[in-house]
């Protein structure tokens, strides 16, 4: 009997072996599979992530792998003292103690004046360890201005650009505007802010943060750009708007700042720039192209159809280049909206083709107190939606609109195609 409680006991003890083997394995497998997140994790932070551009602002980079050797907010008081100490006297230190309730700081007041006096100023604004070519026109002063270009003078942007030939990245470095115009009557001060877009694709389109009652504003906000090789930069425009905001109605258009980048060498380094802004180029009343319209009015089921074929013509939205048009389509009973379409942006181009088709319900039999509105319009990311042109078709409207609606109402069921020309929006 004893042998056989004997090999009862050894079979009872197996399972408790097997259990504490299988918790000793389930935690070695745990933290064996956390081992291998934590260092996929630290292998990806130091490949370049898949951006289109990095936004640096104040001096704080937020690109991941040059976290480390920026200045860091919230540093101990031990290392700001040994900071200070190791920075050059000719180089910048931001000291975040210094600034105002807008995040700039105390600066001095720069003159449109000779250029000595700005070859005077860029060493305590730049940092003197990177390689800096100033170009030549950028140093240039305007002291023969006449008495018209001095009255409608509207501050100075200082910008500098550099390309990564690392990365492949084009580097834009909003620094600040000095001697902007009041745009609020009030308190004789502005909200600026900046937009940037790289020409002529368009395809790039950033802005800076708005800086609160300031005529001076200190942006300091850099942009990097990837996948623009250096072959391309030579071909390419920047093109800056200066603006006020406004909460209560549409922003301010202080100026703009056209670059084109042809004949710039970017292959030393930075190259520091500033430029006047000038007023923006306003489109002409005059020129406002043409538009394809096809009618159909269907009398048994009391249905228009519109097709919006074709634009030609197209005046550009201002220097910075050719439209982004699309056609805003509102039907009227009795001078009363009672719908609206609109048709796909079409990207750079003053000769769009649309080819979209759109059916209304008419509300009421026959169309003398039905008409129809197109508005073309220039599609523009971040602000309001600038009017090309505008069209009305109808019984009260002159010229080819009236006659192009006297013919789809004299013949029903026939689509019906005229070109017509584009007035004031």
């Amino acid at each position: 009997m004893a042998p056989i409680a004997n090999s009862r006991e050894e079979f009872d003890e197996i399972p408790t072996v097997v259990g504490i083997f299988s918790a000793f394995g389930l935690v070695f497998t745990v933290s064996l599979f956390a081992w291998i997140c934590c260092q996929r994790k630290s292998s990806k932070s130091n490949k370049t992530p898949p951006y289109k551009f990095v936004h640096v602002l104040k001096g704080v980079d937020i690109y991941p792998e040059n976290l480390n050797s920026k200045k860091k907010f919230g540093a101990d008081d031990k290392n700001e003292v040994k900071n200070k100490s190791a920075v050059p006297k000719n180089s910048l230190h931001l000291d975040l103690e210094k600034r105002d309730l807008n995040g700039n700081f105390p600066k001095t007041n720069l003159k449109a004046g000779s250029p000595s006096d700005l070859e005077n100023v860029t060493p305590k604004l730049f940092l003197e360890g990177e390689k800096e070519a100033v170009s030549p026109d950028s140093l240039k002063s305007s002291t023969s201005l006449t008495s018209e270009e001095k009255q409608e003078k509207l501050g100075t942007l200082f910008f500098s650009l550099e390309y990564n030939f690392e990365k492949k990245a084009f580097v834009v470095n909003i620094k600040e505007a000095c001697g902007l115009p009041a745009m609020d009557e009030q308190s004789m001060t502005s909200d600026p802010y900046i937009k940037m877009t790289i020409l002529p694709e368009k395809k790039h389109k950033v802005k800076t943060r708005v800086l609160r009652k300031t005529l001076d504003p200190a942006f300091d906000e850099t942009f990097t750009f990837y996948g623009i090789p250096y072959t391309q930069i030579q071909e390419l425009a920047l093109h800056f708007t200066i603006l006020s905001f406004d909460r209560f109605s549409r922003d301010d258009i202080i100026g703009e700042v056209l670059i084109p980048l042809s004949g710039i060498e970017l292959s030393d380094g930075k190259m520091l720039m500033n430029r006047e802004i000038i007023k923006r180029n306003v489109r002409k009343s005059s020129g406002r192209g043409e538009l394809l319209i096809s009618l159909c009015y269907q009398s048994t089921t009391n249905t228009l159809t519109v097709v919006v074929l074709k634009a030609r013509h197209l005046p550009k939205s201002d220097v910075s280049g050719l439209s982004d048009p699309y056609v805003k389509v509102n039907l009227y009973h009795a001078k009363k909206r009672i719908s609206k379409k609109k048709t796909h942006v079409k990207k750079c181009t003053p000769n769009a083709v649309f080819n979209e088709l759109f059916v209304f319900d008419i509300p009421c039999e026959g169309l003398e107190e039905i008409s129809v509105e197109f508005l073309v319009l220039d599609s523009e990311r971040g602000s309001r939606n600038e009017v090309i042109g505008r069209l009305v078709l109808g019984a009260a409207a002159e010229g080819t609109g009236g006659e192009h609606w006297k013919e789809i109402c004299d013949y029903p069921r026939r689509q019906i195609a005229k070109w017509h020309m584009l007035c004031d929006g």
